[in-house]
């Protein structure tokens, strides 16, 4: 390459690591989400049907619901100050 052609911008590694890491988090909260939903979940199948017992599972899913709903507004929150 010559030096009278213009070279390609490159990217701001600090903000690609960022976002890289924004994405593993993401990954951390799904799987988080999915463990504690699928544990609330086995509990209503695999137990006696005691109030109890659903109540637990009944909280563990909802938990996990939310665990997963709280991963994705804060990626969507740190990936829209990223790119913004």
């Amino acid at each position: 390459m010559s030096e009278s052609e213009p070279s390609e911008p490159k990217p701001d590694l600090a903000l690609v690591r960022t976002a890289l890491a924004n994405e593993r988090t993401l990954l951390a909260y799904g799987r988080t989400a999915l463990m504690v939903s699928g544990t609330g979940v086995s509990l209503f199948k695999f137990f006696d049907e005691t109030l109890m017992i659903q109540f637990a599972g009944g909280g563990l899913f909802a938990l996990g619901l939310a665990v997963g709903l709280i991963g994705l507004l804060r990626f969507m929150r740190l990936h829209k100050r990223l790119h913004d």
